[in-house]
């Protein structure tokens, strides 16, 4: 027997995860008004939605800049989208910084997995399979992987958790974001400085 579906729940649910009014009542008649099945399955249309659209030529966006408080670290940042009218868009914009604010406050080395070199990830995977010697090699190459996720999550903005919503990634963040403007989003690269670093 399904639970009856309020306003308020459809309200609560578009505020939680930014998705359309007509989206969130589906997603909890879906879910019989369960709210964390729903959000599981607006994320799972929301990742299919960004999936389409991939492919999209960006050529438009932001290069934007973020001094952080103190004026010891500051972000310098290209962020592309499809049409200039969203680049132009206040939700973009904030968007835009809070990538900034994650740059600043988390140092990523890369925008993604496939920037890392080769020869960075074999040095961590020798690293961390010198640190489990002895195991049985089903156990090390399990212990490896995961110490390689791990790795990604510090050195790639992508996988990095995001520091204003940690339960989140980055690039939930960005799949968020595609799905609610409707538009391909690209996180193409940035600058960090840091004072006498």
């Amino acid at each position: 027997m399904s639970s009856p579906i309020s306003a308020q729940m459809v309200a609560d649910l578009r505020e939680k995860t930014g998705a359309g009014l007509l989206d969130c009542k589906k997603a909890l008649t879906e879910a019989n008004g369960n709210v964390e099945e729903a959000v599981t399955i607006l994320r799972k249309k929301g990742a299919a939605s960004a999936a389409k659209k991939a492919d999209r030529m960006t050529k438009e966006g932001l290069i934007h800049s973020y001094i952080h408080v103190g004026g010891k670290v500051g972000v310098l940042i290209e962020v592309n989208c499809e049409t200039d009218f969203v680049a132009r868009n206040e939700d973009f914009k904030a968007f835009v910084n809070d990538i900034c604010l994650q740059i600043a406050a988390a140092n990523p080395l890369y925008v993604n997995r496939e920037q890392v070199p080769e020869a960075d990830l074999q040095k961590e995977r020798d690293i961390a399979a010198a640190q489990v010697q002895g195991k049985p090699p089903a156990a090390v190459q399990k212990i490896v992987e995961g110490k390689i996720e791990k790795y990604f999550s510090t050195v790639c903005l992508l996988d990095q958790p995001f520091v204003k919503s940690p339960e989140k990634i980055v690039k939930d963040l960005v799949t968020e974001k595609i799905t609610k403007i409707g538009e391909n989003i690209q996180l193409r690269r940035f600058t960090r400085y840091q004072l006498g670093a």
